[in-house]
């Protein structure tokens, strides 16, 4: 398998709010080519480090990179996709213009979508299942089916890294199917995937890297080597899972 050289990268990266510590000393590296696993509870930093990954956060100390260049900002190579909680489902907008403002970084705030722009919107919302629906109203759809919105959008606009924010949580099985088919194609041409997510065994059958977070890192490297009872007890307060069941399917 090739080894690509880092993508995203932080160095002793501290991020404060007020006076809460988000996040300490933290040194991560992420490559293209690779599926990357951000584990931790509620309140461990996962959102905050994708949104410094991300550019849409700056460090109170430290340092984040994309392509050895410091991230000053939203950067048009890399996508965020947030968690559905996050988002306003109510905002009057359809299908079709919610995917197309996956292309809103790469132009002029005042041009109009061109047809050809249309089309790959059409194009993304098929690689997803969801053309049909490109007029509904995105409050009308499941939970699943805004989730797939969501990563139509995020394929418009083919950055170079994917960061993913809880993508598997609250969707169907079949929608947690096609987000991994999609995201093992994105790796196989070479982007740089980075999902938060609480599912252990999700993580160890389709990361190929995991870094267990509470504040600082607690381990970082493949699943089958940082799941040991240890550092998830240090990342979750306890024994919460089978570790004989978990490198099985880490395997």
């Amino acid at each position: 398998m090739t080894v690509h050289p880092p993508m995203l990268a932080c160095t002793d990266l501290t991020v404060h709010y007020d006076n809460r510590s988000a996040l300490r000393s933290v040194n991560v590296a992420i490559r293209g080519g690779e599926v990357t696993a951000l584990l931790g509870p509620n309140g461990a930093g996962k959102s905050t480090l994708l949104k410094v990954l991300s550019g849409m956060i700056s460090p109170s100390h430290g340092s984040a990179t994309f392509e050895g260049a410091p991230l000053t900002g939203p950067h048009a190579s890399i996508t965020y996709v947030p968690q559905r909680s996050d988002v306003d489902w109510k905002f009057p907008i359809s299908v079709l213009e919610c995917t197309l403002l996956g292309l809103i970084r790469s132009r002029s705030r005042w041009a109009p979508f061109s047809r050809s722009d249309k089309e790959a919107a059409m194009a993304a919302l098929h690689n997803v299942g969801m053309d049909h629906l490109a007029h509904a109203q995105i409050d009308a759809l499941s939970g699943g089916q805004q989730q797939r919105v969501f990563l139509a959008r995020a394929l418009m606009n083919q950055g170079k890294a994917l960061l993913l924010d809880e993508p598997f949580t609250g969707v169907d099985v079949p929608t947690q199917e096609m987000l991994v088919a999609i995201l093992g194609r994105l790796k196989d041409s070479g982007t740089a995937i980075v999902y938060a997510t609480h599912d252990l065994a999700q993580a160890a059958q389709t990361a190929d890297h995991a870094i267990l977070i509470n504040g600082e890192v607690i381990a970082d490297g493949p699943p089958s080597f940082v799941f040991t009872e240890d550092n998830l007890a240090k990342t979750f307060g306890g024994a919460i899972v089978s570790i004989e069941s978990l490198r099985a399917v880490a395997r």
